[in-house]
């Protein structure tokens, strides 16, 4: 076969090969249903979608992110109201001593000797320890200044038996923190020492002028 009628065979074949490849292309798209049109719309879709996602995410990240700053606002303020209210119920247990103790520098009958013990408290601070505190007055004009000495008596239970503890017990120390000088008032309190496993029953203060005594109150704990 000639030369140019080779070519043109050839070229011929070449063609409907390329004709047979780019038919069968088409027709398995078709058939597995490629579309790239379609494509590049789901494509786009789903860009749109995921953008609405992001941006829904970030709206409730700050809602989130503003309610956790509220909460701890309110707890912060919760807080500092807590504070104020203990602050408050201590200044206001403070005013009502010291309304007691003006109150109770009032005038009042304070018998013939002119001396009298208000408002003896007694509490325990400890298994073994026993806080007082008491106010001792003089009526009248106060011209002249009292002097004396206060006396404790603790009642307690000790080994199944009622003893009695007197202070000051005879020791300097404690003597002194036991001695009476004013006009008009004065206000006592300290810590009694007793001993270890005893269970306190009454408390009863003295006032003593050389060896009398002058005044006297119990209190029960």
């Amino acid at each position: 076969m000639p030369w140019p009628i080779r070519i043109v065979f050839i070229a011929v074949v070449l063609g409907l090969g390329a004709a047979v490849s780019m038919w069968a292309y088409d027709l398995g798209r078709s058939i597995t249903g490629f579309n790239p049109n379609a494509t590049k719309e789901q494509l786009a879709h789903l860009k749109d979608r995921l953008e609405r996602l992001a941006a829904e995410r970030d709206r409730f990240s700050t809602t989130v992110n503003a309610a956790e700053s509220q909460i701890n606002i309110e707890r912060s303020a919760k807080q500092q109201l807590v504070m104020q209210v203990k602050t408050l119920e201590a200044e206001n247990i403070k005013l009502k001593e010291d309304l007691a103790f003006f109150e109770s520098l009032l005038p009042a009958d304070t018998g013939s000797q002119g001396v009298s013990i208000r408002r003896l408290k007694a509490d325990l601070i400890a298994p073994n320890q026993l806080r007082y505190r008491l106010l001792i007055m003089q009526g009248g004009k106060g011209d002249r200044e009292f002097t004396g000495v206060l006396q404790i008596s603790v009642t307690v239970q000790q080994a199944g038996k009622n003893v009695m503890m007197v202070f000051p017990d005879g020791k300097a120390a404690d003597a002194d923190k036991f001695k009476l000088g004013f006009k008009h008032y004065q206000r006592l309190e300290g810590v009694l020492t007793l001993p270890d496993g005893v269970i306190v029953k009454t408390l009863q203060a003295r006032v003593l002028d050389r060896g009398q005594i002058r005044a006297q109150q119990s209190a029960n704990l």
